[in-house]
């Protein structure tokens, strides 16, 4: 038996004596390791609050106070408390739950996160909601790691709330770590507090004598409240950035110590107004094999749960576009002395580490910061750089203001290469990388590309950092390639907005952009030969009118597919060329529909979207008929 076997709800949880939270700890994070060396998930950030998790639990009053995760990256804890912890066997399976906070899936999720940055805003709303229909008891916490409190909105939360009277606390869950370790400014103030001894020492003193009831230590707690921001002020190396923002702090306190964990939270939640609890964890706390590579065990793949060794994966002898992108990046950049790469926190997930490790002068990691890396790149480009700015596609939306202002409206020369484009699997509706087409089409000014393959990968980055080129958008999928070793190409520059035919054919035509050319090759193999014409199109914008006035003159049938949405991406700028001339030629576009698509593997969601091979192939053959 278990202990977690009682414990279906906080309120299970709370029935328990404090002595036992320990063992509450020890099993859930027995738990976490069990079932993510099956079935894989983000490891070390969940093992890094366990303790932070349960204390929370006793304390609070879920679900009428609000708990917010940012990202959500670390809620794994939190849903084995909250009645799923058979259903986390099932996590991020396509029918299970989520890997991050879903409003819908639970009432004790109160927020649903999977970008970063975003939790301080959410609980300060929550907050000031509460105070104005009388709620004076509810708390509202937002649990924010180091790395995205270096994300700009955290800030922007920070600078509203020190200057409100909501009743909210903000635990600032500092590892010193995102995925890969910190950087920045803010990472060595932190840095500055948790080493500054003679400010903890006297911190300590002041709350264990917070504990004693004596009329003497009432009146020193009370000289101490008067004087306690100058004493920070005094014993840290700077003065104390939350407390000037108007937002009270505490600590630095260890993280892993439950039962004092606790004891603070209980007087700390007493206190009005908005403050910020700092706690000092260890990503992957409990699990050797996770404190040793954090980075690795950020979202490892299958593993031993009792040794930490990493099981084989099947092999696959093509490289991931990812690391495509990377060593063509280095190669470029030893050939163009002008060429640069930022990336936001994700030197290791998007590659860019290999530049970094060769040229580290000309590599930026600028930090969880998407709207700056843009216009930090836009500054770049404006002195004569040549910046590579490489970010995932779904948090690429975070810069959509910074990609039309100070990037495509000034025409400068920065190549945004988004990873991660379509759909990702088991991360699921905040990660999918399916709107970049569609929001980016609009922009003025700007070239936007996606490769079938590796080559055309490589092509493209050359042709995008030639003279002259302009702003330049490069979208590719997340996981491996098609051409195993061969994936080396000579550098060939390519005339934007020119398709390539790839097979010629009189019954109908299909038009591609991006990897999904690769499902439509193979299905057209089914067919007799010379019925299926097929265009990569390569680029979106600008969209090779010859190909589509060809296509709309002489085939009776276009089908698009793309793997994003129909609304807006190849779709619809093929409907509207259609609309524009006037064309009869019967359309069909496959590709994500008009809705927010879950978690599930990436061929389970491509059938449930209806672009999968079968269901390609099913729609040619109807077309045929």
């Amino acid at each position: 038996m278990s202990i977690l076997d009682s414990i279906n709800s906080p309120a299970d949880l709370k029935k328990l004596p404090i002595e036992k939270l320990p063992e509450v700890c020890a099993a859930v994070r027995q738990t976490i390791i069990d079932d993510c060396a099956m079935n894989p998930g983000h490891v070390g950030s969940s093992l890094g609050v366990v303790e932070l998790t349960v204390a929370l639990h006793y304390v609070l009053d879920l679900p009428y106070d609000n708990l917010i995760w940012d990202v959500g990256h670390q809620s794994y804890a939190h849903k084995i408390l909250t009645g799923r912890r058979e259903q986390f066997k099932n996590k991020r399976k396509k029918g299970g739950i989520s890997g991050f906070p879903k409003m819908e899936e639970s009432e004790f999720d109160t927020f649903g996160t999977g970008h970063s940055s975003t939790s301080i805003s959410a609980a300060l709303g929550m907050a000031e909601a509460a105070r104005l229909t009388g709620q004076t008891k509810r708390q509202s916490v937002a649990v924010i790691g180091d790395g995205s409190m270096t994300g700009g909105m955290a800030f922007e939360a920070l600078n509203n709330a020190g200057i409100s009277k909501a009743n909210m606390l903000i635990i600032l869950n500092d590892n010193n770590m995102a995925i890969d370790p910190n950087v920045g400014a803010l990472k060595n103030y932190l840095l500055d507090i948790t080493a500054s001894q003679a400010y903890n020492r006297i911190k300590h003193k002041v709350w264990d004598s917070m504990n004693k009831k004596s009329k003497i230590m009432m009146r020193i707690r009370g000289a101490i409240k008067k004087h306690y921001n100058n004493l920070k002020s005094t014993l840290l190396k700077h003065s104390n950035l939350f407390e000037a923002m108007g937002v009270r702090y505490f600590g630095p306190l260890y993280g892993h110590d439950v039962i004092r964990m606790v004891h603070v939270l209980q007087r700390l939640t007493k206190l009005q107004g908005p403050k910020l609890l700092h706690c000092i964890t260890i990503k992957g706390y409990g699990f050797d094999a996770a404190e040793e590579k954090p980075t690795l065990w950020h979202s490892p793949s299958r593993f031993d749960p009792a040794n930490g060794e990493l099981l084989p994966e099947p092999e696959n002898e093509s490289l991931k576009f990812q690391d495509v992108f990377g060593e063509t990046l280095l190669e470029l950049a030893r050939q163009n002395d002008k060429i640069v790469g930022i990336t936001p926190a994700m030197p290791t997930g998007c590659s860019m580490n290999i530049m970094m490790k060769a040229m580290p002068e000309r590599c930026f990691d600028v930090g969880i910061a998407e709207p700056h890396a843009v216009t930090f790149s836009a500054g770049l480009a404006a002195k004569g750089m040549i910046p590579f700015c490489n970010i995932y596609s779904s948090f690429m939306q975070r810069a959509y203001d910074q990609i039309i202002h100070d990037i495509a409206l000034q025409k400068l020369n920065v190549v945004l290469c988004q990873d991660r484009g379509g759909l990702v699997g088991s991360d699921g509706a905040t990660h999918h990388g399916v709107f970049d087409l569609a929001i980016l089409q609009h922009i003025p000014n700007l070239t936007i590309a996606a490769p079938m393959n590796e080559h055309e990968l490589r092509n493209m980055m050359y042709t995008a950092q030639l003279p002259d080129m302009g702003p330049f958008s490069i979208r590719y999928p997340r996981g491996h390639g098609f051409l195993g070793e061969a994936w080396r190409n000579n550098f060939e520059e390519l005339e934007v907005g020119k398709a390539r035919c790839l097979s010629q054919g009189k019954k109908v035509a299909v038009l591609t952009i991006g990897t999904t050319g690769h499902d439509v090759a193979k299905v057209i193999n089914n067919f007799e030969q010379d019925s299926i014409a097929h265009y990569d199109m390569r680029f979106l914008k600008p969209i090779d009118e010859d190909v589509l006035k060809h296509v709309f003159t002489n085939f009776k049938t276009v089908i698009t597919i793309e793997d994003g949405t129909i609304t807006g991406g190849l779709a619809g700028v093929v409907a509207l060329y259609k609309a524009k001339h006037n064309f009869s030629t019967k359309l069909i576009s496959l590709g994500v529909p008009d809705r927010f698509i879950s978690h599930g593997t990436i061929s389970e969601l491509k059938t449930e979207c209806g672009f999968d091979k079968e269901s390609i192939e099913k729609v040619i053959r109807e077309t045929i008929a």
